[in-house]
């Protein structure tokens, strides 16, 4: 049996996305893989990393495959952990940073560009289209007279009068697990400069109550502001206890998430792929 230093060995990161600090935004965990992996084990590795998102990343010959899990379930898109992926990938040196990263995903080919102290993520708009709301989600988010509630691709958004309603919102995570969605963003315009508005991102569906700075809500979130304010450049604050903070750009079907990063630690998984 192998034992210590002589047993294969996973590059692994946590990165903390969306922040500049240490402990604030989202932690994401980040394993390097030199061949494909089983995804039983993946999901195990996930659920020991006990994170909102765990990412593992290996090279192609035209690219990068990335994948992402949860605790529970393995995702179709996710911004914080891409965005901790970059960073730890072209902090360690193992890519270039003079061209775009380009990872083939569940949801198409997604790009990530240096610029200057951000990274800058190039992922699909996710535009919400108004709907009735199932009457358990308004009961589960304690929410009785949202002025909006939309559906995209993945989630539902709700809409509510200022950030500081979103920071009050308390929700019955019992009952939201059983609503059929991912996720469930509740965000309002903000009057907070210099931020065009604020959001709060709930997936228990998925084994995460509260999913402290979300990506790929914004995908969704960015269309709906840029179509409420009139403009194509935003700055989002998602005001969980962590706080993040995003920076994107709405061009036609895309996003461009713009973010910060910080690695919290790094070591080796002293177990490989089956």
């Amino acid at each position: 049996m192998l034992k210590g230093r002589d047993m294969p060995r996973v590059r692994c990161w946590t990165v903390d996305a969306f922040t500049n600090r240490a402990f604030g935004g989202n932690a994401a965990a980040v394993c390097w893989l030199d061949r494909e992996a089983d995804v039983g084990w993946m999901q195990n590795v996930a659920a020991e990393m006990n994170l909102s998102e765990t990412a593992f990343v290996r090279p192609l010959d035209d690219g990068l495959e990335l994948r992402w899990f949860t605790p529970e379930v393995e995702v179709d898109l996710c911004g914080h952990a891409t965005l901790a992926t970059s960073h730890a990938i072209l902090s360690a040196g193992l890519v270039p940073r003079d061209q775009p990263l380009r990872y083939h995903t569940r949801s198409g080919v997604l790009t990530c560009t240096v610029d200057g102290d951000f990274l800058e993520l190039d992922f699909p708009a996710l535009p919400a289209t108004e709907v009735e709301p199932p009457p358990e989600l308004l009961v589960a988010l304690r929410i009785p007279k949202p002025l909006f509630v939309g559906r995209s691709k993945f989630d539902y958004l709700v809409v509510v009068e200022s950030p500081d309603a979103v920071r009050a919102v308390s929700p019955d995570y019992a009952l939201l697990r059983d609503v059929p969605t991912r996720g469930i963003m509740v965000t309002a315009r903000s009057h907070e400069p210099p931020y065009d508005f604020a959001s709060r991102f709930f997936a228990p569906a998925v084994g995460i109550n509260e999913d402290p700075v979300c990506g790929s809500a914004h995908c969704t979130l960015g269309p709906y502001w840029a179509g409420q304010l009139g403009k194509t450049e935003l700055l989002a604050q998602q005001v969980s206890k962590r706080i993040g903070i995003l920076r994107l750009r709405i061009a036609g079907n895309r996003v461009k998430l713009g973010g910060q990063a910080v690695t919290i630690w790094e070591g080796t998984l002293l177990d490989s792929p089956p």
